[in-house]
């Protein structure tokens, strides 16, 4: 079997720099078959930790270190991520958005990278590093039905990166389009009112052939509800009952999606010592006001809230990322985010096809 080698890395007398593309084509890689491989990578994405990885292989008859366990897993991963971005790559066709009533929200967490430290070395000469808080942006696809709940048919598309939100939206655009989004019969973008994610769906929106109308823009209603509430908290002269009276008022205003009124209702509000603070949730009302129509959302039976997404920032990376003394190269944080993104959302055939295809190996 012939072995490829760059003539760069044979003259710079790297070992392993080449590989076997009859083996690559068959899916075997790191000296792993494909079912090892994917177990390997499952049980990463599964368990907390490489070193319970090891262990549960070692308990099923499989010698491997933890650094090589690591190794397979992220190189499973960073393959699977150079197929999806080929654009000969296929969906499952059951997979196609055509006449669906399809739900998109994205959101962010957190966790901590190990970022290099400038200044001098330990006296062990290693380099000095810092545990920075970063946030991981994910997004989630789904599907509901004409009651509104969401379809068990369809697995849920959960995907994440940690290279700004440029990038974020450039990878769903590519979900979207690759999933035929425009034969959409509804399309509805639920998110909280972070601005990073508010300054980019115009842009999104006009990569996507799909007509306007089968649009929906929608801010979260209980994170809206949560804004209601602090209005009704920094009014200090109000007695409970009265303060507890208002906010019922104001939330089924915008429950009804009577926006305008309750934008009323805050305006003479904005006076005292409070002031400033009240006048910011009322510009909030006033910027996001379009996106409150929750009476239309109730009407067609969509829904009012993101709790998609935050089950999914929990389940994707809060039980997995993020923990006590638990820091990430950023590189591998995003490939653990795919591992864990396509496990959780029930999608690891899917993985699979992508990570083994033989496309890979064209592509290199």
């Amino acid at each position: 079997m012939r072995y490829y080698r760059r003539n760069c890395d044979r003259r710079k007398g790297k070992r392993h720099a080449g590989l076997y593309a009859g083996l690559v084509l068959l899916g075997i890689c790191e000296r792993c078959t494909p079912a090892l491989s994917s177990q390997i990578g499952m049980l990463a994405a599964t368990l907390a930790s490489f070193a319970e990885t090891q262990q549960v292989l070692a308990e099923q008859g499989v010698e491997l270190d933890v650094k090589t366990v690591r190794l397979i897993a992220y190189r499973c991963a960073a393959r699977a991520r150079l197929v999806q971005s080929l654009d000969s790559h296929a969906w499952p066709e059951q997979d196609s958005l055509a006449g669906r009533r399809i739900v998109v929200s994205t959101d962010g967490g957190r966790l901590r990278l190990r970022e290099k430290k400038r200044g001098p070395k330990t006296a062990k000469g290693r380099n000095r590093y810092d545990g920075a808080w970063r946030e991981p942006k994910l997004f989630i696809i789904y599907i509901v039905d004409e009651q509104g709940r969401q379809q068990q048919s369809f697995a849920p598309l959960i995907d994440g990166l940690l290279r700004g939100p440029n990038k974020l939206f450039a990878l769903l655009a590519h979900y979207l389009q690759r999933l035929d989004v425009q034969a959409a019969d509804q399309l509805l973008f639920v998110s909280d009112g972070a601005k990073w994610i508010w300054n980019r769906i115009p842009a999104l929106l006009e990569t996507l052939p799909i007509e306007t109308p089968k649009v929906h823009l929608l801010i979260d209603f209980y994170h809206a509800v949560e804004h209601l509430n602090r209005v009704a908290s920094l009014r200090k002269g109000w007695s409970s009952r009265k303060r507890t009276r208002w906010f019922n008022q104001q939330r089924k205003l915008l429950r009804e999606g009577q926006v305008e009124q309750v934008i009323e209702a805050i305006r003479p509000l904005c006076c005292g010592r409070y002031s400033r603070s009240i006048r910011s949730e009322l510009n909030y009302f006033i910027h996001h006001r379009t996106h409150m129509d929750y009476g239309l959302m109730a009407q067609l039976n969509l829904p009012m809230g993101s709790g998609a997404i935050e089950s999914a920032i929990r389940r994707v990376v809060n039980l997995r990322l993020k923990g006590p003394s638990i820091f990430w190269c950023k590189q591998n944080a995003e490939l653990m985010l795919m591992l864990r993104s396509f496990y959780k959302a029930g999608r690891w055939n899917q993985f699979k096809s992508m990570a083994f295809s033989p496309l890979y190996a064209i592509s290199l």
